[in-house]
Order: C-alpha cells, then sequence, then structure tokens
C-alpha cells in the first residue's frame, strides 16, 4: 500500500503553498485554498518518519462529510471535494486560536488534573473527578495556533480578549458555534454507537463572517469512546475502548518518546504502520456507517493533480 507523504504541484493560478504537519495548503489566486490531506502522521506536534496509508483520504472523507452535517449551524469553509484527499474551499483569515471543547476528562487535561491542577484555561474543575469522567456539561479549552515547530499553549478566553485575537462579540460567537457543532457531532456519534469526548475547531473570517475551517470531527482532531461498555469501563476504573489519535500516542509513551528535546522516535515497523491504517479505517466505517473503498494505486500524485487541475479549470 502507498503513502503520500509529500506534494510539490504547480496548479493553474497558485498563488503559494503552505506545508502543514500532515496538509498541504496551496492558495489558488488569494480566492480558494486547496488544501491536501497527505497520509504524514504527526504526534507531540512531531511528523513521524512513515506515512500511513489511506490516513489522508479517512481524514478528508470525515471532514467533507461532517462539514456538510453542519453547515446549517454555521457556514463553512468548503466548496468541493475534488478528490477523496483534498477539499477545496474559500479563503478565510483564521483566528490564531483552536477551539477545543471537552466532553469527558481525558488525556491531556486527565495529566494535568492527575498533577493536582483544578483550572485548565480559566475553567475551574471540581475535586474528585475521575480519569473519562463526564463533565457536567461540556467545557471549552481554547489554546494558541502555533508557529511552525511551536507547541500549541493553552490560553484562556480573557487572555485571548486582552491580547485582542478576537472581539468580545467575536469570541461569543465562536463559543456559540463551538457548543453547537459538539453537540452535532454528539448527536451523529451517538447514532453510530460511539461517544464524541473532545475535538477542536479552527475559526476565520471570509467577507467579515466567521466561518469554520479545517477539519471537524476526524480522528486527528477528535476523540471518539465506544459506547458501549463504558460505564462498566468507568466504574472499573478500566482504560475505555477508544477510536483516536491517542493509541499512537500511547504506543510512543511506551517507547520512551513524548517528542521531548534528545528523544528518538521508535521504530515504525510495516506491522504498527498497517495497523494504524486500520485503526482509521475503522474509525470511518463506524463514524459514517459506511464501507471505505481505498484507492490502492500507486499514483497518487498523478491522480490528485489532474483531479483537482480539472476542478479549477
Amino acid at each position: 500500500m502507498s503513502a503520500l507523504t509529500k506534494t510539490d504541484f504547480n496548479f493553474p493560478g497558485q498563488k503559494g503553498v503552505y506545508h502543514g504537519k500532515v496538509r498541504d495548503v496551496y492558495n489558488i489566486n488569494d480566492e480558494q485554498l486547496v488544501m491536501i490531506a497527505t497520509d504524514r502522521i504527526s504526534a507531540f506536534d512531531v511528523v513521524l518518519p512513515k506515512g500511513i496509508p489511506f490516513k489522508g483520504q479517512v481524514l478528508n472523507q470525515i471532514a467533507a462529510k461532517f462539514l456538510d452535517a453542519t453547515k446549517d449551524i454555521c457556514p463553512n469553509w468548503k466548496l468541493a471535494t475534488p478528490d477523496p484527499m483534498v477539499t477545496a474551499g474559500v479563503l478565510c483569515k483564521g483566528f490564531p486560536v483552536e477551539m477545543i471543547v471537552r466532553g469527558y476528562l481525558c488525556g491531556s487535561a486527565w495529566r494535568t488534573y492527575k498533577s493536582g491542577v483544578r483550572e485548565i484555561c480559566g475553567v475551574r474543575l471540581p475535586d474528585g473527578m475521575k480519569e473519562n469522567q463526564k463533565f457536567p456539561e461540556p467545557i471549552i479549552t481554547p489554546t494558541t495556533k502555533a508557529e511552525i515547530g511551536e507547541h500549541d499553549a493553552d490560553i484562556s478566553k480573557e487572555e485571548i480578549l486582552a491580547r485582542g485575537l478576537a472581539t468580545p462579540e467575536e469570541y461569543a460567537i465562536l463559543e456559540k458555534y463551538t457548543m453547537a457543532l459538539f453537540k452535532r457531532g454528539s448527536e451523529i456519534a451517538a447514532k453510530r454507537g460511539l461517544i464524541l469526548v473532545d475535538t477542536k475547531y479552527e475559526f476565520g473570517l471570509h467577507d467579515g463572517e466567521i466561518y469554520l475551517m479545517d477539519e471537524i470531527h476526524t480522528p486527528d482532531s477528535s476523540r471518539y469512546f465506544y459506547s458501549e461498555g463504558y460505564e462498566e469501563r468507568f466504574e472499573a476504573g478500566q482504560p475505555q475502548k477508544q477510536l483516536s489519535k491517542e493509541f499512537v500516542r500511547e504506543w510512543l509513551m511506551e517507547n520512551g518518546f513524548q517528542g521531548k528535546e534528545g528523544q528518538q522516535v521508535p521504530e515504525m515497523t510495516d506491522e504498527i504502520v498497517r495497523s494504524i491504517s486500520e485503526r482509521y479505517i475503522e474509525l470511518y466505517e463506524h463514524i459514517t456507517g459506511e464501507k471505505f473503498e481505498g484507492d490502492e494505486s500507486e499514483g497518487l500524485a498523478e491522480r490528485i493533480e489532474q483531479n483537482v487541475a480539472a476542478y479549477l479549470k
């Protein structure tokens, strides 16, 4: 199985390209973005040395489905999906924050809580909570949007407003959209036997209006638990069965890597790569209720180039 880890296209009207951790974003005439979901995978803000077959297609197709399924809540950037690994959409000026919303205490929030901290991003947390416990109401814990090579950092609503990263009016809309999108995502997940545990959203301005940008409700931006057995596992203090990228982070931590200086990424064997690919496909099929149709041909780059060029005509 082939994986697309690098792109270097020259599309009609191309003004520039931004190579992110996992996405390559092409600016077309300062009007549209062509976002290619590559098969690169990152964890702890580090791009791992091997690509994961079908990962880009999984992320792109899940995001496209959720963008369509939530456009009644707020406008979003998507115009078309000219290729299974590509979304084209309107160019927005992004807010330099990510809106992270959490329905349950787990992941980095649990690690912080376990260390004794009771306030995250200005949100006060009750004492006596356990790992994977549901919050009385979902909480928003924003982070800054890191520059390349830097880590995202927690930030409070008060700091966002004090630093002028959004106006009070804009932030009120960001909060409203975040909660409404999370509610919709949770409802869709519940129909599929899943719990949407936490996720992140990115927003930007287009013609003075706030738009949802980037991906939404994918395994890279979200964490899902299986509903079945959640209560039993929680009561027994056992780890939850989950569909997210957390299993990649756990594998890295077990092998002594957390993205810290001097640490080496463990060897990514063919078996590990295949198992990660299978987990991504599993999430796609669970969350969409559809069979995944992967293109196993070698010429991924050629296919993308042809499809995007045809779309831009």
